[in-house]
């Protein structure tokens, strides 16, 4: 994993440090149970005092991102959703009852085989069902994964995961870091896509077509979109005062920034005004989606 930290950014070192990491992990670059450079070794490359990338670790532990492993060092904690055994019990004892009355009619085991597997093919979710508390993160989550699959999609906070009249007929999806969450109130029986976040890599194309050029504007609804955006490009090394941030919820939000390119997420990305300069050479508008390259990579089906 690449770090970039920039000691004179407006933005706490620590902040950079912890932003960069989630993101990281978010994204798949970090995997689960991966090992993290030292306390020693970041502060030495960085030359920051071991404090602050100490204080650092531990609140990404704190918040469940990384764990400590006493005398072995910081690791990435997994956050994957499991189903408990005793669920897994309960369907084998299913599935052995069903094929066993299935032997008793005189179906072999390939037919048995061949029809089960026509019916599952042939019984797919009726839509997807984005599980985000934030609501102006689960529109961007309901706009990128329509834009990417062309598949019904409904989005509820996470009270709503108990009402089993909801998740009927739903193919469950949510970011990666609500795993802990999701378990804690979805039914044994559901399982759920986990969406990662683009990685923050993909920043590169975006820093190198404008160190030079036009003024960017990160836009966006979702507050965590623009803190972390800032987060990232100030410790990159982009200048503050080529960067202007800007909250969509606002009023007069969209002045000025046919002069700009523009960092944004999807959906406010449609309401920019147009002709906006290229962040990317093929691009009228450069868009930072929160999760689509993960939706794509996970569904197959279309509806």
């Amino acid at each position: 994993m690449k770090l970039w930290i920039s000691k004179n950014s407006e933005v706490p070192v620590a902040e950079q440090l912890t932003t960069q990491v989630m993101l990281a992990i978010n994204s798949g670059e970090l995997k689960p149970n991966e090992k993290l450079p030292s306390t020693r070794e970041l502060a030495r490359r960085f030359a920051l005092h071991s404090n602050t990338v100490n204080a650092a670790y531990r609140d990404l532990a704190r918040r469940g991102w990384l764990h400590f492993r006493k005398g072995s060092g910081v690791y990435v904690r997994g956050l994957a959703l499991a189903v408990p055994l005793d669920g897994q019990l309960q369907l084998d004892q299913l599935i052995s009852a069903f094929i066993k009355m299935a032997r008793e009619h005189g179906f072999t085991l390939a037919e048995i085989r061949s029809r089960v597997k026509g019916w599952l093919d042939f019984q797919p979710p009726d839509h997807f069902l984005v599980i985000e508390p934030d609501s102006e993160l689960r529109k961007i989550l309901l706009a990128e994964i329509y834009e990417a699959t062309g598949f019904p999609v409904q989005g509820i906070g996470l009270d709503a995961c108990k009402d089993p009249v909801v998740l009927a007929g739903a193919a469950a999806v949510a970011m990666y870091g609500r795993a802990d969450e999701l378990k804690a109130v979805l039914p044994l029986d559901v399982s759920c896509f986990m969406l990662r976040s683009r990685s923050s890599a993909e920043l590169d194309k975006l820093q190198m077509s404008v160190c030079s050029g036009p003024a960017v504007a990160v836009v966006s609804r979702w507050p965590d979109f623009l803190r972390w955006a800032r987060a990232i490009l100030l410790a990159r090394g982009m200048e503050a005062a080529q960067l202007s941030f800007r909250d969509a919820r606002e009023k007069h939000w969209q002045k000025g920034l046919r002069s700009c390119v523009a960092v944004t997420d999807v959906v406010t990305a449609a309401q920019l005004p147009g002709r906006l300069p290229p962040a990317a050479s093929q691009n009228h508008r450069r868009v930072f989606s929160a999760g689509i390259a993960a939706v794509r990579r996970s569904v197959s089906w279309k509806h």
